[in-house]
């Protein structure tokens, strides 16, 4: 049999453009069960706001995805595996955000992404954040040079598309959350690592839009 033709950039932006896309559905194939999808009603104010960048580089003639580990710290998120992204500030626009987030966490400048779209926002409620993803290629020369903030980052992953297109690297285990509670974790099995939760909802989303696009 052979082999599928590896994604585009054209590809890329046919997916972030499908009409009627389903885009919670999507995100929801990746959520630990029991997991909310909607902010709690009641809470005081809105939730946090926040952006995050699947960030894109072309190697070797095919497409690879930019993923950072977090190091280990007194916070929900330790040593989790995220795209790059955090807290929005005022006045800049939620895809600014994303883009000073990637160059401060590792170090590729905002001049050097194309912003390619936007998916579905999500609710992350350990954080009370409504996250914004964005999805933007490195337009540089070559691939990127990065640098790290060791505060922020612990490693940097780059992983080939075709690798997480590859329904072998999903996988599902009991895993112990917070508060010891123990559920069925969904995750992408990237080497050692396991990319689950908000992470790997946002990329389940930008995996099935490629994945309606070219079944």
């Amino acid at each position: 049999m052979t082999p599928p033709a590896p994604c585009t950039i054209d590809d890329v932006r046919a997916a972030l453009a499908l009409p009627g896309f389903d885009g919670p559905a999507a995100q929801r194939l990746m959520a630990p069960v029991q997991r909310p999808m909607s902010r709690p009603p009641g809470l005081a104010a809105g939730p946090r706001l926040s952006a995050v960048l699947i960030l894109l580089y072309c190697a070797d003639d095919e497409l690879h995805v930019v993923l950072t580990q977090r190091p280990d710290y007194e916070g929900v998120h330790a040593g989790q595996v995220s795209c790059p992204g955090g807290r929005h500030e005022p006045p800049e626009s939620l895809g600014m955000t994303a883009l000073r987030e990637t160059y401060e966490e590792i170090g590729v400048p905002p001049a050097e992404v194309e912003l390619l779209g936007e998916l579905t926002p999500l609710y992350v409620m350990p954080s009370d954040f409504q996250v914004h993803p964005f999805v933007g290629r490195y337009i540089g020369p070559g691939r990127p040079r990065f640098v790290p903030d060791t505060r922020e980052v612990a490693a940097i992953l780059e992983v080939p598309l075709r690798l997480l297109l590859d329904p072998a690297t999903r996988a599902e285990e009991e895993m112990e959350l917070r508060g010891g509670l123990r559920l069925d974790v969904p995750f992408f099995r990237v080497g050692e690592r396991r990319v689950w939760g908000a992470t790997a909802m946002i990329l389940s989303e930008f995996l099935a839009r490629l994945r309606a696009l070219r079944p």
